[in-house]
């Protein structure tokens, strides 16, 4: 098990101290890049004001993205379950000759 460390972010221009294993620091930097980048974005378009709400918007974006690629993942893998089932079918029919 790895150890906790504290690591500090900085997302739309406040900091914040998170604990972290070491091992996954790498992975909670780029975390925190990704959320600021989609903060500012959400910010400087000028429709949402208060951090809070940007938070909440940011989250909700990302959120629909991260369900989105899931849905994506699941579709690809369906796909490639009846390929595979295709091709079983197809192989053994010719394999029965």
């Amino acid at each position: 098990m790895s150890e906790q460390n504290t690591l500090e972010v900085k997302i739309l221009d406040k900091e914040y101290l998170v604990a972290c294993p070491a091992d996954k620091q790498k992975e909670l930097r780029e975390a925190s890049v990704q959320l600021d980048s989609k903060m500012r974005e959400i910010r400087n378009s000028g429709k949402i004001f208060g951090s809070e709400r940007i938070a909440v918007m940011a989250a909700l974006n990302l959120t629909y993205e991260l369900m989105q690629s899931s849905e994506n993942t699941f579709g690809d893998q369906k796909k490639l379950s009846k390929l595979e089932a295709q091709m079983d079918r197809m192989l053994g029919a010719k394999d029965a000759r």
